[in-house]
């Protein structure tokens, strides 16, 4: 089981959801960094389980207790590690899991692949819960990133049936990203948040879930970032947004939209503006042939519905090999995607710099 990741900067995640504790190492933070703690435990809050009926009353205040590579909240070179305990955990709740799996969940693939050690307790080391690390990482790039002039913020796209208004993808402003990576419910539109509200809601009584779309914008990149072929922005950032448990498709601009257009419709034409090249429009999403275009990079991701829903369901008991019905207990999210939006924010933010040092 791999859970390190990164060139430059490198990450490595560690802990189950119902361990004594979760956290991260950081190799390779410039020294000298004067982390802003503040900016940390929002991003860290906005993550949260336990807010309300949108997210999992599993209520773990998620506060960072980092353990080396900082002093006087100034980095120091040496790497930076952080623990987050685990202080809400209700284990008997996933007693039956450890037999009968759930559908769409990683347990029976990861009961093959481990003979049936793998902790199954939340997830274990496949739970959502390894986002909170990836967070704190990200928090911290992206007040690198800040100090160089690049601005990250993400929205929710998509719950269901309902739509948030899209980013301009040529004219993405910082103080919008700012504006929603402050939010602990990231919109661009008021009026999509109480219809959002309403569809998880409409979910959760019915004793099911719901997923979703969102979209991340990135501004202040140079053009010519990046590599062609194996080390393409597209793929660096992809690995870190699959890394996300519920993520089930990234995009690129148009992305799949680009399947069922024309060159002519479609294509970036260039045009010298107050005196520099730049684009006319931005389909491609700032990445062309694995580089930066210098134009907002957007990136969309698709998150799926929480698989562990209290409706029954059908599956197998693996200690009789028989068909069994499968009625999961314990405290979930009827929708994850608007905590997983600083999740991909931080993904992004940790691949941005790793690409650019």
């Amino acid at each position: 089981m791999s859970s390190v990741t990164g060139n430059k900067i490198k990450l490595s995640v560690f802990g189950e959801s119902h361990g004594e504790a979760i956290g991260c190492v950081i190799d390779g933070l410039p020294a000298g960094i004067r982390l802003d703690t503040d900016k940390i435990y929002l991003d860290m809050a906005r993550r949260a389980p336990g807010k309300d009926k949108t997210a999992t009353p599993r209520l773990e205040k998620d506060i960072p207790h980092i353990l080396s590579g900082v002093v006087n909240n100034v980095t120091t070179g040496a790497p930076l590690a952080m623990i987050i305990e685990n202080t809400n955990t209700k284990s008997g709740d996933y007693e039956n899991i450890m037999k009968v799996p759930r559908p769409s969940h990683s347990d029976y693939p990861a009961y093959v692949k481990y003979g049936g050690f793998n902790d199954v307790r939340g997830g274990g080391h496949f739970s959502g819960r390894l986002t909170a690390p990836i967070v704190f990482a990200g928090a911290v790039a992206k007040q690198i990133l800040t100090e160089k002039g690049i601005t990250i913020g993400a929205h929710i796209k998509k719950i269901g049936a309902v739509s948030d208004a899209e980013f301009d993808m040529n004219d993405v402003s910082a103080e919008l990203l700012n504006t929603l990576n402050k939010s602990s419910f990231s919109v661009i539109s008021a009026e999509a948040e109480e219809k959002m509200r309403a569809e998880i809601e409409k979910y959760r009584a019915d004793n099911n879930s719901v997923g979703g779309e969102i979209e991340c914008a990135v501004t202040g990149l140079s053009a010519g970032l990046g590599g062609n072929m194996f080390d393409t922005v597209e793929g660096r950032l992809s690995q870190l947004l699959f890394a996300i448990p519920a993520v089930k498709g990234v995009q690129f601009g148009k992305g799949f939209g680009f399947a069922e257009s024309n060159a002519k419709a479609v294509n970036d034409e260039y045009e010298i503006k107050d005196g520099r090249v730049a684009l006319k429009s931005n389909n491609n999403g700032g990445v062309l042939g694995g580089l930066t275009s210098g134009a907002p990079l957007i990136v969309g991701v698709a998150v799926k519905p929480t698989p562990s829903i209290a409706a029954e369901q059908n599956s197998v008991n693996l200690e009789t090999m028989e068909n069994t019905k499968l009625t999961v207990s314990g405290r979930h999210d009827p929708c994850i995607v608007p905590r997983a939006v600083p999740v991909v924010e931080a993904a992004v933010a940790l691949g941005i710099l790793d690409i650019i040092l």
